[in-house]
């Protein structure tokens, strides 16, 4: 048994495209993604200079409004009060990017429209938003406090997007799941490979195999094994790669992860050696096929749109339970955001179930398999 499973893993460690699809191509593509948009929440934000004319009749409020804000988010905006004739020559030079006149009525100008100057109109909106709020709490409770004054006239973000668990959500953290669940899939190259080495009328290599008196079972099972030892091992290459290379925090539990990948690795694995079982179709025909799921699948669970895993929720959720590649993100996400423990064991117990029934059935299929000559 040992040495059915050393060779089988060194004849499959030395074929190109069993290393370059389920390994180097996601670890290309997690480049990429990390370039284009895995590292955006880490950008540096500059913070907004802008001026203050003040007008004869200058609005109390709006500059009690724009001094709470400077100390509640002091990386937000820095406001500088200066003459008019100053403050349009630093707006013209792009020393700053507005200018606050405030008179009975405050306004903004800028000189161009970019997410500075649109958080300059926010911040104006927010303080007659906030003066409205105080008018009218005032009308009904004139006693009210400077404390609570000076609580309704701060910035300071008060709810904070989190997770039913309590993370903090990453927007683009599910491109990263379904990278990995797509690296999971790609195990089919794997699995294929194994597949076509036991069929006679394949390769020679297989007729030289299917002649000698080891049981086919063993056969199937230990090219399984290796196929599975060596799909496991570039997806955790991946998920090592991007969480210490690219310092992506996934949150969660890293052994909970790989228990994922395992799962993972063994559908990808299990789908390659069953189609790769298919009678007498084309060996390109076979490979198209797996590519098709493989890609459709990942597509579904937001490889190339992170809305889709959760627009096919809305619309089809049948096909998010079926779907290898969804349930893997899905149970990334029940580590990392939902903290759902039912929900993780249910993705992983249908995992399960349907690499049973695959290898099963590729069992059946090539154990039927006779040849009138070898």
């Amino acid at each position: 048994m040992l040495h059915l499973l050393k060779y089988s893993f060194l004849s499959k460690v030395r074929n190109f495209n069993i290393i370059f699809w389920p390994l180097v191509f996601p670890l290309v593509l997690g480049t990429f993604f990390y370039f284009a948009f895995g590292n955006i929440n880490e950008a540096d934000f500059q913070t907004v200079p802008v001026a203050v004319v003040k007008k004869d009749t200058a609005d109390t409020f709006f500059l009690t409004y724009l001094d709470q804000v400077e100390k509640s988010s002091p990386d937000l905006l820095k406001a500088e009060e200066m003459p008019e004739k100053e403050a349009l020559e630093a707006l013209q030079d792009k020393k700053i990017k507005g200018i606050y006149y405030v008179g009975k009525d405050p306004s903004l100008t800028v000189a161009g429209t970019g997410m500075e100057e649109s958080i300059l109109q926010t911040v104006l909106d927010s303080c007659g938003n906030t003066r409205a709020t105080i008018t009218n709490i005032m009308k009904k409770n004139p006693q009210m406090d400077m404390k609570t004054m000076k609580t309704l006239l701060s910035s300071q973000d008060l709810v904070k997007e989190v997770s039913l668990g309590g993370r903090t959500i990453d927007g683009n953290v599910q491109f990263f799941y379904a990278l990995i669940a797509m690296a999971c899939l790609y195990g089919c190259f794997i699995g294929f490979g194994s597949s076509i080495g036991i069929q006679a009328n394949i390769t020679p290599l297989a007729a030289r195999r299917c002649v000698t008196p080891t049981h086919k079972l063993k056969l199937i099972l230990t090219d399984q094994l290796a196929s599975f030892a060596l799909g496991y091992m570039d997806v955790i290459i991946l998920i090592l790669y991007l969480r210490y290379i690219f310092n992506l925090d996934f949150q969660g539990q890293m052994g909970k992860m790989l228990v994922v990948s395992f799962f993972g690795s063994l559908i990808g694995v299990s789908m390659g050696m069953f189609i790769g079982s298919f009678g007498k179709m084309q060996e390109g025909a076979k490979i198209g096929i797996m590519l098709g799921i493989s890609m459709v699948s990942s597509f579904l669970a937001g490889l190339m749109n992170g809305n889709m895993k959760d627009i096919v929720e809305k619309s089809a959720p049948f096909v998010n339970r079926i779907n290898p590649a969804s349930l893997i993100a899905d149970a990334f996400y029940c580590i990392n955001v939902y903290d759902d423990t039912a929900r993780y064991y249910r993705s992983l117990a249908t995992l399960a179930v349907m690499c049973v029934v695959l290898v099963m059935a590729s069992f059946f299929m090539v154990r039927r398999e006779r040849y009138d000559s070898i």
